[in-house]
């Protein structure tokens, strides 16, 4: 049974997954995206009419709202600019793939996209705006801030807290009780086992402050009196916004 009407906001590639999801379970009506690129306009995303700006969401007052933007940063700012038409926090639509178990005790917030094979163990908190993408593992009492991205594959241990706008990259994991400050990036593939300041971006195995990790790398003794590769180094990586959600925020 489906739950009415839904509006994606920003025509990005999480708006074409979120679009398979609910089409495929019935979940909502999918009824147009809405897009700040005027070029986008009247064009169709998988058969769905890209119908104007954000401001077109406050002619369709029946309609839940999920905003798609691959980044934290840029689903906050299109929420700012839904709220300044007057949408308010209890038109969007919270998300979740029929495959994922919420136990009692876990919350999820509003706007909050779950995709498939997302495992909450016991006690998580998860806040509005937050995106976690395909088999993420999220164990006993974690909490996903506001505006969080959570990638395909990330394993976090308990009471890991993920701050707001943060973005951990995909297949990385991280420790126990350690933060992920607000608007940090954990690279793809990193190993966090101390907490990652807030803003900055770190990568690796074990994890360290981009930079950092790449001169210790390059700085590391040979592993034998011949020149070896060094297997160890880290592998920077630096997620980017998608085009298309940089226009929605734009």
């Amino acid at each position: 049974m489906s739950g009415g009407d839904l509006l994606l906001v920003a025509a990005s590639g999480l708006a074409r997954e979120v679009l398979a999801l609910v089409r495929a379970h019935g979940l909502y009506d999918v009824i147009g995206i809405l897009d700040d690129s005027p070029a986008l306009h009247g064009t169709e995303v998988d058969g769905v009419r890209v119908l104007g700006g954000v401001e077109v969401a406050a002619t369709r007052p029946f309609a839940a709202l999920l905003v798609c933007a691959g980044r934290g940063t840029a689903r906050e700012a299109i929420v700012k600019r839904l709220a300044d038409v007057g949408i308010s926090r209890e038109r969007f639509a919270t998300v979740v793939h029929p495959s994922v178990e919420v136990p009692d005790g876990s919350l999820l917030g509003a706007g909050t996209i779950l995709l498939a094979g997302v495992v909450l163990t016991t006690a998580v908190s998860i806040g509005d705006h937050v995106v976690v993408m395909p088999n993420a593992t999220l164990t006993h009492d974690d909490t996903l801030e506001d505006y969080a991205t959570v990638c395909a594959g990330v394993s976090l241990g308990g009471s890991v807290t993920v701050g707001s706008g943060a973005y951990v990259g995909m297949n990385a994991s991280v420790r126990e009780r350690v933060r992920v400050g607000s608007g940090a990036t954990l690279g793809m593939g990193a190993a966090l086992l101390t907490d990652l300041p807030d803003d900055e971006t770190w990568v690796g195995v074990p994890a360290r402050k981009l930079g950092d990790a790449a001169s210790a790398g390059r700085h590391r003794a040979p592993l034998d009196t011949e020149t070896a590769p060094d297997t160890a180094t880290p592998t920077a990586e630096q997620p980017a916004a998608d085009h298309d959600d940089r226009k929605a925020a734009s």
